[in-house]
C-alpha cells in the first residue's frame, strides 16, 4: 500500500491508498473538499469539525440516494420539484445537527 498526501480544505493528509485506487482516491479526496469548502463558504459554519461532519452527511446522503431510489430512465429524468424536495430534506437535516453539536461544535 502505498502513501499519498492530499489537500482537504487546505490541510495536508497523507492517506495509505491500495495499489491501483489512486484515481478513486483523489476522485473521493476531491469531493470531500467540494462539500467542505461549499458549508465553509456558506459561512454559517466555522468549526472545522461541524464542517467535516455536515460533508460527509451530505456526501452519505447523496451516497444513499443513488443506491435506494429507483433509477430514472431517460425519458423521466429528475423533476425540479424531486431535486428541492431532496434539498429540503438534507437542509433540515443539517439543521438538526447544528442543534445537536451545539455552539462549540461538539456532541459533548
Amino acid at each position: 500500500m502505498k502513501q499519498i498526501e492530499v489537500s482537504i480544505l487546505g490541510q495536508s493528509y497523507v492517506l495509505g491508498c491500495p495499489d491501483g485506487g489512486d484515481t478513486l482516491l483523489h476522485a473521493s479526496v476531491k469531493a470531500v473538499d467540494r462539500e467542505m469548502t461549499a458549508i465553509r463558504t456558506a459561512g454559517k459554519v466555522k468549526a472545522r469539525e461541524r464542517i467535516a461532519v455536515l460533508a460527509a452527511l451530505n456526501l452519505a446522503y447523496k451516497l444513499e440516494q443513488r443506491t435506494t431510489a429507483p433509477t430514472p430512465t431517460a425519458s423521466e429524468g429528475r423533476s425540479a420539484t424531486d431535486e428541492a424536495d431532496a434539498q429540503v430534506n438534507v437542509d433540515a437535516l443539517i439543521a438538526r445537527i447544528d442543534e445537536a453539536l451545539g455552539e462549540h461544535g461538539q456532541l459533548l
